[in-house]
């Protein structure tokens, strides 16, 4: 080898692994736990939010509204 092709090969690795690198620091660090998409190694730390559990059947209101309705017309008959 002559010092010209030892010199573009290094321009060649060096351009490879700064190539490497942009891709590895702009994909992220996503992982898949229990089916959660956990997108931070700092998720530990994140403060947790809490649903407090709703209805079983959440449109109860408007089942209800619509066995009223029903109700009605039938007596209507």
């Amino acid at each position: 080898m002559t010092a010209s092709n030892t010199g573009r090969c290094g321009w060649r690795m060096g351009l490879l692994g700064l190539g490497l690198i942009s891709v590895l620091a702009l994909t992220g660090c996503q992982i898949d736990v229990g089916g959660q998409t956990l997108p931070s190694p700092w998720y530990l730390q994140d403060d947790v939010q809490y649903f407090p559990p709703g209805p079983q059947f959440p449109l109860s209101r408007e089942a209800t509204a619509q066995k009223a309705v029903s109700q009605e017309q039938i007596q209507q008959r």
